[in-house]
């Protein structure tokens, strides 16, 4: 007979991105959520000013996806999307490529890392499709984060997430620069006026490697886990027309930037921009059942349609692509951006945002403000001879302590609210990161 592990013993529990020897000497348990709340074991409130990691776009224990989840579960509880389908897949497959012009297919996964490497994997196999098989490279950006698989650490441009692994990254990657230079645009309110030039490094790479072997690039339209990198006015453009030059793939990792993050249904919708495939997850369900998707242009899926009808044109997807739960909470999670006017809402909300966050500047050691629609990165100077998250992690636990979640990201306090945020609420997460940081020497 097998012992039982006792419900309080934390050590089983490998945790992931988490310091865990730290974390289980005083640990930070969440029990239940509701709307903008999250509740600790012993009953004490703390506003998530995260919507949990990025994802829980809706607010907490919306009663619309929890019933769409229940009804599900017991109707179909799992079918298989190899050679079979069942209907609400197709149906929301429809509605997504209703929410953005120019997109025509869905390729479903379960997380961004997921996302991440099929659209990596639909990027090459789309040049080979054409007739372009020397088109194997893939270029990511510094600073870049696109998940924890191999093809998304590879393209991704965050040491701390690559350096263990080494020589089992992809082979033909390359980077382009990051767009954050705190000595041009630091403190900027939304885009930086200054930038837009850093896209041309591109073209630094197009004529070392040649543009007849670079597949495609892929780049976070605000990069959000490195710190809310928020994209020079015009980058994006820069970024689009050099793609277009030299017939290479754009790939946008909308991972979190998707489902109204930004006060858009999507990044390409709020800056203008058409990728050639778009990757999302976390806002797509609410973050209730585990989902992602790929959304690929007009022309993409067709490029792969012209061989013999009775053979698999792409050999790749998931046992759970298109899980019969998770669709049907995707689904009760679009009604409730749509009925609520959610997008529209985080749009009305994001310039006193803007100004809220904002008014921390000149607090002691803030070196850095950096906002975009309902993201917000406050950078505090490193600690001397301290390891470079010092101030960050302090902020993280203090705010905790105070009764507000935000998020960290080596020394910048990262905060992504619930779309249904209230302005006091917004005072109440600002007023308690001031203090926070007050605090912090």
């Amino acid at each position: 007979m097998t012992a039982q592990a006792l419900p309080n013993d934390l050590e089983p529990f490998w945790m992931p991105f988490t310091a865990n020897r730290h974390f289980k000497k005083a640990p930070r348990l969440l029990a239940e959520a509701k709307d903008m709340h999250y509740s600790t074991p012993e009953g004490r409130k703390i506003l998530d000013a995260t919507a949990g990691l990025w994802c829980v776009n809706a607010g907490h224990g919306r009663e619309k996806i929890v019933k769409a989840v229940q009804a599900q579960v017991a109707k179909l509880d799992f079918a298989p999307s190899f050679n079979v389908g069942h209907p609400i897949a197709f149906e929301l497959a429809a509605r997504l490529t209703s929410m953005v012009p120019g997109y025509s297919q869905v390729f479903y996964t379960n997380s961004g890392s997921e996302s991440v490497d099929t659209a990596l994997k639909i990027a090459l196999a789309y040049q080979r499709a054409i007739g372009q098989g020397t088109r194997t490279r893939l270029i990511g950006r510094e600073r870049g984060y696109h998940g924890v698989g191999f093809g998304g650490m590879s393209v991704g441009g965050m040491v701390a997430n690559r350096k263990i692994w080494g020589p089992s990254m992809l082979n033909g990657v390359d980077h382009i620069r990051h767009t954050h230079e705190p000595e041009k645009n630091a403190f900027s309110k939304g885009q930086p006026e200054w930038g837009a030039h850093l896209a041309d490094d591109l073209e630094r790479l197009v004529a070392l490697h040649d543009a007849s072997t670079i597949a495609a690039v892929i780049v976070e339209p605000v990069a959000g886990s490195t710190g809310v990198l928020v994209p020079p006015k015009g980058y994006l453009q820069r970024l689009r027309q050099i793609c277009d030059k030299h017939g290479i793939l754009l790939i946008f990792d909308e991972v979190i930037t998707g489902f109204g993050r930004l006060g858009s249904s999507f990044a390409t919708e709020h800056f203008g921009v058409k990728p050639d495939l778009f990757t999302t997850a976390k806002g797509i369900s609410n973050a209730t059942i585990p989902m992602g998707a790929v959304f690929c242009r007009k022309g993409i899926y067709d490029a792969f349609m012209n061989g013999p009808e009775g053979m698999i044109e792409v050999f790749h997807g998931y046992t759970y692509s298109a899980h019969p739960v998770a669709c049907a909470a995707a689904l009760a999670t679009l009604d409730i951006y749509r009925e609520e006017g959610l997008f529209e809402r985080a749009a009305e909300l994001s310039p006193y945002w803007q100004e809220a966050v904002h008014s921390m500047k000149g607090l002691p050691n803030v070196i850095d403000i950096r906002n975009c629609g309902l993201t917000a990165g406050v950078e505090l100077a490193p600690r001397p001879n301290a390891p470079p998250t010092s101030r960050g992690m302090d902020a993280h636990l203090k705010a905790f302590e105070k009764g507000v979640m935000v998020r960290f990201s080596g020394e910048t306090i990262c905060m992504s609210p619930p779309l249904i945020i209230s302005k006091g609420q917004i005072d109440q997460i600002v007023d308690t990161v001031t203090d926070v940081i007050k605090t912090i020497h």
